[in-house]
């Protein structure tokens, strides 16, 4: 559906209707449309791609999720595709969606899949910056890059904080099961890895104004936001390496607690096996067993079993198996 449709002129935000706003775009050299999709219907795309004659595979890359983040020049258009992304703490999980940006000299088409919180943010940004909207379309494209790099870096501390909390258990004086949660939260990283590396080289491009409609002036503002990607980078690979050596801790911690668990189990069957071979020897009936006849003999053999029982204990206990 069309949630917003926007013409800018002279840094003021003034909402149309989009058969309005596409024809009063050229109104004025200074002046730009805005039009926002969310998960719109073929003929509404169809529509957008009619009035600012958007490329036929840009527009069907936009109307498919789960798009790989990347720029793509047609003609004198880009169209900018960003995955976005959202941690849900209570369920350890990334959500991802996707914003695709079509970008001309004066408009900006935006077809978002998914949570598009970002975009009340994008908005309220550039109503507080006319100096930035007059660079044109650079500069929505400039306040979207920011939003959703934003959500990165909030959902990259989430994640810390949860393995954090893994490398607390995995190190506690409790050995805990705990490696089937440092693999779901591996696959989170690698989901965010996903959306967050492919994004930083065009956001570098931007940063040097090698793309069309971002000139040496706009470029300083995305400067800011390659900077934040390159940090996001960073953490989400030390995150990976972090729980991958958790990982290994883990495995290695459970099985040192198996082989203690293993010399126990041991050390008590040979306490064990001492009385039950007495047992068993004297279990077979035999005819001729004189001591069995001694009037000291029962007593005689209780003592044997408990100093044989004692001193396999004390070896076992001195020795660390108990």
């Amino acid at each position: 559906m069309i949630v917003h449709s926007e013409l800018y002129a002279d840094g003021q935000r003034q909402p149309d209707e989009l058969e309005a706003v596409a024809r009063d775009r050229t109104t004025s050299d200074a002046a730009f449309a805005w039009i926002d999709l969310h998960e719109p219907s073929d003929a509404e795309l169809c529509n957008a791609q009619r009035l600012f004659g958007l490329h036929d595979l840009a527009v069907e890359d936009a109307q498919a999720s789960h798009q790989r983040p990347k720029v793509e020049r047609y003609g004198d258009a880009l169209a900018v595709v960003l995955c976005t992304v959202h941690y849900l703490d209570d369920v350890q999980a990334v959500s991802t969606g996707q914003v695709s940006v079509f970008l001309g000299h004066d408009y900006v088409v935006t077809v978002w899949h998914g949570d598009r919180s970002d975009l009340e943010r994008t908005l309220a940004t550039l109503d507080e910056m006319p100096l930035a909207l007059s660079h044109g379309p650079a500069a929505v494209l400039w306040a979207i890059c920011d939003a959703v790099v934003d959500t990165y870096a909030s959902a990259s501390t989430s994640i810390e904080a949860d393995v954090d909390a893994i490398e607390a258990a995995v190190f506690g004086v409790r050995c805990t099961s705990e490696a089937e949660r440092i693999y779901m939260l591996k696959r989170e990283v690698l989901e965010m890895r996903r959306a967050v590396v492919p994004l930083r080289e065009p956001i570098e491009q931007f940063a040097r104004a090698d793309l069309l409609h971002v000139d040496s002036e706009a470029a300083v503002y995305f400067r800011n936001v390659a900077g934040h990607v390159a940090r996001v980078c960073e953490q989400t690979d030390t995150l990976d390496k972090l729980l991958g050596s958790a990982l290994d801790a883990h495995v290695a911690r459970v099985s040192v607690q198996q082989n203690d668990d293993m010399r126990r189990i041991s050390a008590w069957i040979a306490i064990a096996a001492g009385p039950t071979v007495v047992c068993a020897i004297y279990g077979m009936n035999f005819d001729n067993m004189p001591e069995l006849h001694w009037r000291y003999g029962y007593f005689m053999i209780l003592g044997l079993i408990v100093a044989g029982c004692a001193a396999l204990y004390a070896t076992f206990r001195r020795s660390g198996w108990l």
